[in-house]
């Protein structure tokens, strides 16, 4: 079966965006991109790769990308309309009433519903990319987290899963430390 992996960046203090869903804030520090570009090329978007020197080649990890509207939002706005060409992308929206390309596909439907059917089709393991509300409804069927821990206190923000208070248990599999102060620590669902 495919795992559910919630692969985010998020401050100390929990959050992954700032209130109105910016994230430019956290930057992205050389050893970062070095380190997800080795181990995680998939999430870097396809319009951006070749300026890291990325290949479009075999996917590593993940075949697919789960988004809510408002992370995918942004790229629109910059007038990018299919962000990860090298996944199968999937937008979560009660709102987006259709899709702005043919390669994106918006479902209204039941998150965790759509998701559980997913995780039984054969292929590379899920991305979910964010958002909160969106890791809230899937906090269930979420198999590993990798979280990028930065080294920043936001006060406030969108939370890494808006559930409520739901308390899910995670076990460790690996902390990477960064020279830049970012810990990049990757969880499995106890």
């Amino acid at each position: 079966m495919r795992k559910l992996v919630y692969f985010v960046a998020m401050t100390i203090d929990g959050y992954i965006a700032a209130p109105d869903g910016a994230w430019e804030f956290f930057g992205i520090p050389e050893d970062v991109s070095a380190f997800m570009n080795s181990r995680y090329p998939e999430t870097v978007p396809t319009h951006v790769r070749q300026a890291f020197g990325l290949e479009l080649g075999e996917n590593q990890h993940f075949d697919t990308v789960l988004m809510g509207r408002r992370t995918y939002e942004p790229v629109l706005r910059e007038g990018v309309t299919s962000p990860y060409q090298h996944l199968r992308q999937i937008v979560f929206s009660r709102t987006m009433t259709e899709s702005p390309d043919p390669a994106v596909q918006v479902v209204a439907d039941d998150p965790a519903a759509f998701v559980g059917k997913l995780k039984q089709e054969p292929g590379r393991d899920i991305w979910l990319c964010g958002g909160g509300s969106l890791a809230g409804q899937l906090l269930p069927l979420i198999d590993e987290l990798v979280i990028k821990l930065n080294p920043i206190v936001a006060g406030a923000g969108i939370p890494l899963a808006d559930a409520g208070f739901d308390p899910h248990r995670f076990t460790l599999l690996d902390a990477t430390p960064m020279g830049s102060g970012v810990v990049v620590l990757n969880y499995r669902t106890a």
